[in-house]
């Protein structure tokens, strides 16, 4: 696998159609908006999993350290060693009981890559309404480039075991042991704790991550794309998703290949995954009865984008990507009835940027 194609794919030049990029520059896609929905009370209209019985309930003290752990990273205070220890515990007792493909129900609002912008995260929360009032799905890809991948995720992983049934937390291609090493978040780790026990403890949170999530049996959410092993979503249930991203297989398709002009199946530039074309994003969704495949992976410079004449909506929820490209970001809302509104957003006010003690990477320039 070529790890150095999976930032130029993304960069933001490839939005300003330079004709010059070489083949490790590619394309970002995203998606539109969608309306802004509320989370009700109402047990039917949230995250739901076959399993839940099964899930240890929280006790109060269980709760009060987690409003703890909260209200610290929503200062973007990272958590100390022995409570990341703790909290990913708590995260796997409620991530190993969802499926493969968790189901998800409306309204709920729907998420692209947030890659450690954390002040852009709390954004994303102003625009779309706190959690619990507001269900949320995650596509994926909340660690690496930005400067504070160890709370971002914390946070996500802390809301999801609060409030398990209002938040929906996706692996993306980036929740991996080796991307990470190469990508920031492994160096973060050993910067803000001295050692890579952090890094661990996350990474092996990571393959309990749900790989993919189906939103009323109609919209197909995953942060990558299709595979040419996966015809029906009954396929991906089968699959073993408690393992690092192969290098190869459906697995690693669904986390790494993206929507394609060309039509069939096509070598992706990024060294992983396929590019797939509007023929494939047909006759998937008309075989599975979907309306829609909504995914990220894709710097988009409107935050959304359709293509495949909209069987595929890429949405990308880190605005001024990296802290350079301009971009904006985007949510897209799925109401009850479900009609679909994308909001966009800026990016936030950062205090300054932090103390980094390694050469910037080359994939920020």
């Amino acid at each position: 696998m070529d790890l150095d194609t999976d930032v130029p794919m993304e960069d933001v030049e490839e939005q300003q159609q330079d004709s010059s990029l070489s083949k490790k520059s590619l394309t970002s896609i995203e998606g539109t908006g969608a309306t802004k929905t509320g989370a009700t009370t109402n047990t039917t209209n949230t995250a739901t999993n076959t399993n839940t019985q099964q899930r240890s309930e929280l006790d109060s003290s269980s709760i009060n350290q987690l409003d703890v752990w909260i209200e610290k990273l929503s200062k973007c205070e990272p958590l100390s060693e022995a409570d990341v220890k703790k909290l990913c515990d708590m995260a796997i007792d409620v991530l190993q009981f969802e499926e493969n493909v968790q189901p998800v129900h409306v309204p709920v609002t729907i998420c692209g890559d947030v890659h450690g912008q954390f002040h852009d995260l709390m954004e994303l929360f102003k625009i779309g309404g706190p959690c619990p009032d507001t269900n949320y799905l995650f596509m994926g890809d909340y660690v690496d480039r930005g400067y504070y991948s160890v709370e971002t995720v914390s946070y996500l992983v802390c809301m999801k075991v609060r409030f398990p049934n209002r938040i929906t937390i996706l692996r993306g291609n980036h929740e991996s042991r080796q991307i990470t090493q190469v990508y920031g978040f492994y160096d973060e780790c050993l910067r803000k704790y001295g050692s890579a026990t952090v890094w661990k403890l996350f990474t092996d949170l990571f393959d309990y991550f749900p790989i993919t999530a189906l939103v009323d049996n109609k919209v197909f959410c995953l942060h990558g794309g299709l595979s040419p092993m996966i015809e029906t979503i009954d396929q991906v249930r089968e699959l073993n998703r408690i393992q690092e991203v192969p290098h190869e297989g459906p697995m690693c398709d669904l986390l790494w290949s993206d929507p394609d002009d060309r039509g069939g199946w096509g070598i992706s530039p990024r060294g992983a995954g396929f590019t797939f074309g509007q023929d494939i994003s047909e006759q998937f969704n008309h075989t599975n009865d979907l309306s829609l495949i909504a995914r990220a992976h894709q710097l988009v410079m409107e935050g959304f984008s359709w293509s495949h004449q909209e069987n595929v909506v890429t949405i990308f929820s880190a605005p001024n990507y990296c802290y350079r490209c301009g971009n904006q970001a985007a949510i897209m809302e799925v109401d009850e009835q479900h009609n679909r509104q994308f909001l966009q957003y800026d990016p936030s006010v950062r205090p300054g940027e932090p103390t980094v003690t390694r050469k910037t990477p080359d994939y920020f320039l």
